[in-house]
């Protein structure tokens, strides 16, 4: 089983081929290929290695799929013994990728 760990706008993900991920909105337009070049560790079938912090011959490919938002998080503040309520919605802006390859160079 080939997988990777990379880091992308600041959060660490466990990914692998052929699969997708919704990650933080990327401001590019659809269909785009990506490369990401912060690869953290990879796994190709039992063979490991670790960077120091990141590994320089290991990139991963993919595709922009679609730009998506996610579910709608309430936040409601309440004082109690008080009139105060507050309600609040946030929707996080968000972008699915294709991890189409695992390259090491």
């Amino acid at each position: 089983m080939k997988y990777a760990i990379v880091e992308i706008s600041g959060r660490q993900f466990w990914i692998e081929p052929g699969k997708y991920y919704d990650l933080n909105r990327i401001p590019t337009e659809l269909g785009k290929e990506i490369t990401l070049n912060r690869v953290l560790l990879i796994n190709n079938n039992g063979e490991l290695l670790i960077g120091k912090p990141y590994l320089k011959s290991v990139t991963v490919k993919g595709k922009i799929l679609e730009h998506l938002r996610s579910r709608k998080t309430i936040v409601y503040k309440m004082r109690p013994k008080k009139k105060t309520r507050k309600k609040q919605g946030h929707r996080q802006d968000l972008t699915r990728i294709l991890i189409q390859e695992i390259n090491i160079h």
